[in-house]
């Protein structure tokens, strides 16, 4: 079974966090003045829009290869609605602008790439989330 794994610790002189998987990385803060935080990075929020939105827009381009179409204009915005105590995510909107190199509708493959977006398919069925400390 194929495996993902990221890495986090702590930035030096900061309450931020620097996350990384293979050779890529990202800073994780809260907002300035939130628990520490100093606006450095993405929130948890923003890194689940991020993870949904730039999943889809990865496989918009793996359908895209396997249709033998070749996309021009991809735009995606992914908004997180969040609710409850503790907070957390109630809803998610993705909206897609996606046109072909010639500028015609890319409607199917949209739809394909829907239907094979492992985040947003992951969220939607619900993921369980083991939370252990390290021996």
């Amino acid at each position: 079974m194929p495996t993902a794994t990221v890495e986090l610790r702590n930035i030096e002189g900061t309450q931020a966090s620097l996350g990384w998987a293979g050779a890529h990385t990202i800073v994780v803060d809260r907002p300035e003045g939130r628990a520490g935080g100093q606006g450095l990075g993405f929130n948890g929020a923003q890194l689940l829009g991020l993870a949904l939105g730039g999943c889809f827009c990865n496989d918009l381009r793996y359908v895209a290869a396997e249709m033998g179409v070749t996309l021009g204009t991809v735009a995606v915005s992914v908004t997180i609605e969040l609710g409850g105590e503790p907070l957390v995510a109630t809803a998610a909107t993705m909206t897609v602008t996606c046109r072909t190199a010639g500028g015609e509708d890319a409607a199917e493959v949209v739809e394909r790439a829907r239907k094979t977006c492992m985040v947003s398919n992951s969220l939607r069925q619900g993921v369980p989330v083991t939370i252990a400390m390290a021996a």
